[in-house]
């Protein structure tokens, strides 16, 4: 069986009428990564700050590392690697000094030059904190989340801000660190992150679970049909598809063709038709269910940003 190392049942914390928790109960397994992710606004944040014992809730039972937050505080810390939603150095303090100050922090720390080169952070040395880049400063709190050797990461909303590139490079170093036997928890309101980054994911509205499963298993559970779309050279009957079993409906929106069907099957079924009869058709694109697909089907909302 796996290791619980994570568990929290029915967590409340309000802020006046605000219901931030809303008996909130969840498990995280040892080696994995968790996501727990939604709007901002969601009760994401103070979740997290529950479990890391930086926030103290209304009512309900943490453990941590089989350690309760409220009275062994520190304890929980010593093993833990936390980077912060909203994080900042004083500008003129440079790196090697974050990280030299940050290890005096523990008991326990690691040789932290490789993990400077690691995260490409090793030309960087000497540079103050104002003068990296946006990417630069997120690698810089990974790092300085890892400098105890921690059992289980907390990552919160770590790439908010980052440009598409920064952002997936991100993506590989959190992967990276969790085939290093690393636990991570993260929250993220980024619907493709979670989608790409964990085994396992909460979706919270309004500080309530509304679904928890893998990604793969929350996709599945909605039933939208995949999509296959494409246009075609010449004259073409709509009707000649229905031929393909696979395909449950099918429409002509201006110059393009769009099918729909529950699998992957549709795809392949209808291919191998356009290929077999001589129809040929262009810009072939497919459109598949994704973690946002589920959020909306839950909550019949766009996601709040």
């Amino acid at each position: 069986m796996d290791k619980i190392i994570v568990k929290i049942e029915n967590l409340y914390k309000s802020y006046g009428k605000i219901k931030a928790c809303d008996d909130i109960s969840f498990e995280v397994f040892q080696g994995e990564i968790f996501g727990l992710v939604g709007p901002n606004g969601a009760g994401k944040t103070t979740t997290i700050e529950c479990i890391e014992g930086l926030r103290k809730p209304g009512s309900g039972n943490i453990n941590v590392l089989g350690l309760s937050p409220s009275t062994n505080g520190s304890d929980i810390r010593q093993r833990i690697g936390i980077q912060l939603q909203q994080s900042e150095l004083p500008g003129r303090i440079k790196v090697w000094e974050a990280m030299d100050l940050f290890s005096s922090f523990y008991k326990k720390n690691i040789e932290w030059l490789p993990l400077l080169e690691n995260l490409g952070l090793k030309e960087k040395y000497g540079a103050y904190f104002s003068k990296l880049s946006g990417g630069q400063k997120q690698r810089l709190f990974i790092a300085l989340s890892l400098i105890n050797d921690p059992e289980l990461v907390f990552l919160d909303e770590l790439t908010t801000g980052l440009d598409p590139q920064a952002r997936r490079a991100t993506w590989e170093l959190i992967d990276t660190i969790n085939k290093k036997g690393k636990t991570i928890f993260l929250t993220t309101h980024y619907m493709e992150e979670a989608e790409r980054l964990c085994d396992r994911v909460a979706i919270v509205d309004h500080g309530k679970i509304i679904a928890l499963d893998s990604p793969q298993n929350l996709i599945r559970s909605i039933k939208i049909e995949n999509k296959l779309i494409f246009s075609m050279a010449g004259d073409f009957q709509l009707d000649t598809l229905n031929n393909i079993k696979s395909i449950s409906k099918y429409e002509k929106l201006g110059d393009k063709i769009v099918v729909y069907g529950q699998d992957n099957k549709m795809v392949r079924d209808t291919v191998n038709f356009l290929a077999k009869n001589n129809i040929d058709f262009y810009d072939l694109k497919t459109e598949q269910a994704t973690l946002e697909d589920v959020f909306l089907t839950l909550t019949g909302k766009e996601i709040r940003s």
